[in-house]
C-alpha cells in the first residue's frame, strides 16, 4: 500500500514558476513509476510527467516540456514538479500517482493517487 500526499498548489500570476511536493509513504517498490497528472475543469485527466522511481529516468508531455522537471528528492520519499514560466493553461487540479504502468502517459493504470494540489495561473 502506498500513499501520496501533494502540496504547494497556489494562486500565481503568469510568467512565475511554483514547486508542487508529492510525499510518498508506505511501500514504494523499486520498479515502481511516479507522475503527475493534471486535471482542467471540463478536461480529461492529462498526463504531465513521470519518474522512473529507482533509476531516475524522466518523461514528459509535450506541453511542460522544457518548463517542468520531476525530481525525486536525494534520500527522501517526497517527488517534486518544479514548474516555470507557468501559463492560464496550465491552472488545474494536480495529482501524483504511482504503480506500474505499461505505458507511463495511462492514468487507469496507475494504481495509487493522491487527493491533488490546485494550481491556478492568472494573466
Amino acid at each position: 500500500q502506498v500513499q501520496l500526499v501533494e502540496s504547494g498548489g497556489q494562486l500565481v500570476q503568469a510568467g512565475e514558476s511554483l514547486r508542487l511536493s508529492c510525499e510518498v509513504s508506505g511501500r514504494a517498490e523499486n520498479n515502481y513509476i511516479m507522475a503527475w497528472f493534471r486535471q482542467a475543469p471540463g478536461k480529461e485527466r492529462e498526463f504531465v510527467a513521470a519518474i522512473v522511481w529507482v533509476g531516475g529516468d524522466t518523461h514528459y508531455a509535450d506541453s511542460v516540456k522544457g518548463r517542468f522537471t520531476i525530481s525525486r528528492g536525494d534520500g527522501s520519499n517526497t517527488m517534486y514538479l518544479e514548474m516555470n514560466s507557468l501559463q492560464p493553461d496550465d491552472t488545474a487540479v494536480y495529482t501524483c500517482a504511482a504503480g506500474t504502468p505499461p505505458n507511463v502517459r495511462w492514468p487507469r493504470a496507475y494504481d495509487y493517487w493522491g487527493q491533488g494540489t490546485q494550481v491556478t495561473v492568472y494573466s
